[in-house]
């Protein structure tokens, strides 16, 4: 895989966490923890891009 699939990928895959983040805060009966955790994911996907990016 080269480095411009992989930050590819990631980015499909940080795309996929907003609309899962977007669709949980959304629904009354998802909590707090689930929403943080899935939102500390989309993070450390983002800084893995901007540092592979860099």
């Amino acid at each position: 895989m080269t480095l411009s699939s992989h930050i590819h990928e990631l980015k499909k895959k940080h795309q996929t966490l907003t609309e899962a983040v977007e669709k949980a805060q959304r629904s009354p009966s998802t909590d707090d923890l689930k929403i943080a955790d899935l939102k500390k994911q989309k993070l450390r996907l983002k800084e893995e891009i901007t540092r592979l990016s860099a």
